[in-house]
């Protein structure tokens, strides 16, 4: 069953959408702000993103910013701003789609099979393959020497970023905010230091001495193994 984030404010939407999408067979989570987005992004795994870009505390243009610098999600936009430059922007960013309000469930529900369909297609197509390590990226799942690994998904999202990145050096920050809101207060570098031990537990042979996730100078962290695409 694929799962839908619903990135909303307005209580007759939400219960709108939610009540057709799971008819339709879909698992629908809801978010009512930009707090409760970020949070709910960070810590599961969906299959599209139905974003509103008016939020109480925030503005969904940034959420979609940061989503696309970690993932290519499918992203729609379900917004009462329908100026041009609004549009632009929002497609620019790298939304699927923008739709404006008032709208019609029927044809957002057209443009959301249209799009995870597309996307199904291409991800049936990609497989990471790094040593031992081969990610698959249609069932959200990772593997080392052939056995699926126990990934939590920020440790799932961790491993992607290095694996998009092979040979070039991160820093801490460039972690942070690929895979979090850094306006989060509870965020630090040292968390990234943490997730980065538990990752090298699990792939690593010897972390002592690892071969994947290495070390840079001045903090930083890089993925040493070249990467193939299939």
């Amino acid at each position: 069953m694929e799962k839908i984030l619903l990135v909303e404010d307005n209580a007759s939407i939400i219960k709108g959408l939610t009540f057709y999408l799971k008819k339709e067979g879909y698992q629908i989570e809801v978010a009512k702000s930009a707090v409760e987005a970020r949070k709910q992004i960070m810590n599961d795994i969906f299959d599209l993103i139905i974003l509103d870009v008016g939020l109480p505390d925030g503005d969904g243009f940034e959420i979609g910013e940061e989503v696309r610098r970690m993932s290519q999600v499918p992203i729609i936009f379900l917004t009462a701003r329908d100026e041009q430059e609004d549009i632009i922007k929002g497609l620019s960013i790298g939304a699927d789609d923008y739709m404006t309000k008032p709208f019609s469930v029927k044809e957002l529900h057209l443009r959301i099979n249209s799009i995870l369909k597309r996307s199904r297609k291409a991800d049936a197509q990609m497989v990471k393959v790094s040593g031992d390590i081969l990610i698959e990226i249609t069932n959200n799942k990772a593997f080392r020497k052939g056995e699926m690994l126990d990934l939590t998904p920020t440790e799932y999202k961790l491993l992607n970023v290095f694996m998009d990145n092979p040979k070039l050096a991160l820093n801490r920050e460039d972690l942070l905010r690929q895979i979090w809101d850094t306006n989060e207060s509870f965020q630090s570098a040292n968390t990234i230091t943490v997730y980065i031990k538990r990752l090298r537990e699990k792939i690593e042979d010897n972390i002592s001495e690892p071969v994947y996730i290495t070390t840079v100078r001045k903090g930083g962290y890089m993925w040493d193994v070249e990467v193939f695409r299939r």
